[in-house]
């Protein structure tokens, strides 16, 4: 489950800095909290 979370966490990631690189700066700051917040280093929603 932790490995699962790791890869979306890294997907939402990497997704918010290619929004933010397009020039939709509020949406990939959005990716980017959300994929930090379901990471297992961070606060995660699924605990």
């Amino acid at each position: 489950m932790a490995t699962l979370l790791l890869i979306l966490a890294a997907i939402l990631v990497i997704a918010g800095i290619v929004s933010i690189v397009r020039g939709q700066l509020l949406w990939g700051i959005v990716l980017i909290v959300v994929g930090l917040l379901v990471g297992p280093g961070g606060v995660s929603v699924f605990n």
